[in-house]
């Protein structure tokens, strides 16, 4: 058993360094792009996209942003392979947009259009793309991780060399679903990564008065899992701590466990203005926001140039403007859809 606090980056060529910062970057900023356009849409008020014609809300239902995390999907999935699977929560923009998914097909699924990836029917909490192994988001909390056992078991019956990366919050692991989970996954040596996004808040509710003992990490590692602590603010350090983990998982070693310690900065949904939280460490936060960390990583490093990163911030906004356009504009899908993707149970013989 291992576990490390605050996992350190090894060594690499100062190239190669430079490239990965910049890849994580752009995941990073098309991930945020993507939520404040998506938050603006849901509040129906002016942003830097724009205003609906009529004033009204574009995405309708619960929005749950992840606005301060994006450093965790950025990095675990940047080691992810296509024919990889992941099961996401209900904060599943990021993991989504990180394992591949296409960004105006997931806007226009926010919008319930049927060009979206789920024709509409799914919406942010339920969003899936499966073309990418994106295999759902999830509107009950800790419920992805049975389905990314699942999966990672099949993957092991049919002798398949992918993987199953299971993204959780840390209010997860206070429910069943999270024991099950670990257990199985452990007692049949899967290959899965299971991958505790911490931020602090159990929807309203602080999670550390609710949760005994060290958390996530701890948990796994009493079930001989290895397990690894990680400041998941800093995008290469996750970058780094999952590479390890993914590459153990993947050589058949069993299941593993990443711990990143990031924070949420927006409300439990986009409509929720956290005022149950104290505005002393919401800014405290704020201090550790993982897209200006990797920023002023970059920038410290020879030969950085701050006009590279504002092209891709710009492009990112830009992406996702024209998505709105589209998600905006796209037909509503036929009423008869709602009779499709629906499990056919005959003629009623069951009954």
């Amino acid at each position: 058993m291992h576990a490390h606090f605050y996992f350190a980056a090894p060594e690499t060529s100062l190239s190669a360094e430079i490239q990965t910062l910049v890849d994580l970057y752009r995941t990073m900023v098309r991930i945020r792009a993507f939520e404040n356009a998506a938050e603006a849409a849901s509040q129906g008020g002016v942003s830097a996209y724009g205003k609906s014609a009529d004033g009204s809300a574009k995405v309708r239902g619960p929005l749950h942003l992840s606005t301060g995390q994006e450093a965790v999907p950025a990095g675990v999935c940047a080691h992810l392979r296509r024919d990889d699977y992941l099961t996401s929560t209900h904060r599943g923009h990021g993991h989504t947009l990180a394992k591949g998914a296409d960004l105006q097909s997931m806007m226009s699924e926010l919008f319930g259009k049927a060009a979206g990836t789920n024709g509409g029917k799914g919406g942010s909490m339920h969003i899936a793309d499966f073309s990418v192994g994106m295999l759902g988001a999830n509107g009950v909390v800790g419920a992805g991780m049975p389905i990314a056992v699942g999966a990672a078991h099949a993957q092991k019956l049919q002798r398949r060399d992918g993987i199953t990366a299971c993204f959780f919050g840390d209010g997860a692991i206070n429910r069943g679903p999270f024991l099950e989970a670990l257990n199985w996954a452990q007692v049949y040596r899967l290959p899965v990564l299971f991958v505790c996004e911490d931020n602090r808040w159990s929807a309203t509710t602080a999670s550390g008065p609710m949760t005994a003992g060290a958390g996530a990490s701890a948990r796994a590692l009493s079930l001989d899992i290895p397990a690894v602590q990680v400041d998941g603010n800093d995008v290469m350090a996750v970058h780094a701590a999952a590479a390890t983990l993914i590459a153990e998982v993947r050589s058949g070693l069993g299941p593993r466990l990443l711990h990143a310690i990031t924070y949420r900065v927006k409300g439990h949904v986009s409509v929720d203005l956290a005022a149950y939280r104290s505005p002393e460490e919401l800014q405290a936060a704020l201090k550790t926001d993982p897209i200006a960390r990797a920023r002023a990583q970059y920038l410290a490093l020879p030969g950085a140039v701050a006009q590279e990163l504002d092209a891709m911030e710009q492009a990112a906004y830009d992406e996702v403007a024209a998505a709105l356009g589209v998600a905006d504009s796209a037909p509503w899908p036929d009423a008869s859809s709602a009779f499709t993707d629906i499990q056919n149970t005959g003629a009623g013989q069951w009954r």
